[in-house]
């Protein structure tokens, strides 16, 4: 972990510690759930986003706390339930679970688009899609947007057949990956820079898909109005203030998060996908 994370996670500490009685008074009157999707394992999540809620904690006067799910599929449950306030959930989940249960946009990344990819090992022979044919490739889940969607959809559309193979996350796909364990697997190019240096080293990108919206931070409806505000303002911010800054670069976010609004999944909804409609009508 780079020396500049300690630092941050140094400097949040302290700030953590001297805050005043008042503040966290304030803190434990209002107190939230933050899903994140399990793109990673818990334990690498965690790393990442609980320095990230403890920052907007302070600066919002309301207390966000982690949770993720054992798998993908799980976390689908878990947001058909509306078991989280807030969550940080792929495109395609937002198109679904913004029908019901309901769950509004917050914030989106700023100029940083979402792209699917395929990756191969470094020494891997395979250069193109079609020489997938007939391979077991790896991918996170069914409903995984950019790593799992939309190549399936590339390789549907090239009528390349395949069988998929589901490994509940993005950094099993690469750790699959780079073993030969299988000859090709699904992610996104954000989680391929965040997982395990040496993994990634042994990796080669094959194919990159279309840009479409990225994840969204949003919220279930029930959240009240003046708490959405405080929380959405202070991930704004973050991109404004040295220690939130680095603490978006750790988790691979460039250029900040701005104010989002559920038509900017349109280019999402547009691709006509039904592959959780069942779960949300019976929820």
């Amino acid at each position: 972990m780079s020396s500049n994370y300690h630092l941050v996670a140094a400097i949040i500490v302290f700030t953590l510690v001297n805050m005043t009685p008042a503040a966290w008074a304030s803190n434990s009157e209002r107190s939230y759930s933050f899903g994140v999707v399990p793109q990673q394992s818990a334990k690498r999540l965690a790393t990442l986003w609980t320095p990230v809620l403890h920052y907007i904690s302070q600066q919002s006067g309301i207390k966000l706390h982690f949770r993720t799910a054992k798998n993908i599929p799980e976390f689908e449950k878990q947001l058909a339930a509306g078991e989280y306030d807030f969550s940080y959930m792929n495109p395609y989940h937002f198109t679904v679970f913004n029908q019901n249960p309901g769950y509004k946009a917050l914030a989106v990344r700023k100029n940083q688009p979402i792209r699917g990819i395929v990756v191969v090992k470094k020494d891997s022979p395979i250069q193109s899609l079609a020489e997938l044919e007939q391979q077991t490739l790896a991918f996170p889940s069914p409903a995984a947007f950019a790593a799992s969607v939309l190549p399936r959809a590339e390789l549907a559309n090239g009528n390349i057949n395949h069988r998929s193979q589901y490994v509940s996350s993005h950094d099993s796909v690469y750790l699959n990956v780079a073993k030969g364990l299988f000859p090709a697997g699904g992610g996104v190019k954000r989680t391929l820079n965040n997982t395990n240096p040496k993994i990634k080293e042994q990796l080669r990108i094959l194919w990159t898909s279309a840009a479409y919206t990225p994840h969204a931070i949003a919220f279930h409806p029930d959240i009240p109005p003046a708490d959405q505000s405080l929380i959405q303002q202070a991930f704004i911010n973050m991109s404004n203030d040295p220690v939130g800054k680095q603490l978006l670069i750790s988790l691979k976010i460039k250029h900040g998060l701005i104010k989002a609004s559920d038509t900017d999944w349109d280019d999402v909804r547009n691709l006509g996908l039904e592959l959780l409609d069942k779960l949300i009508k019976s929820s």
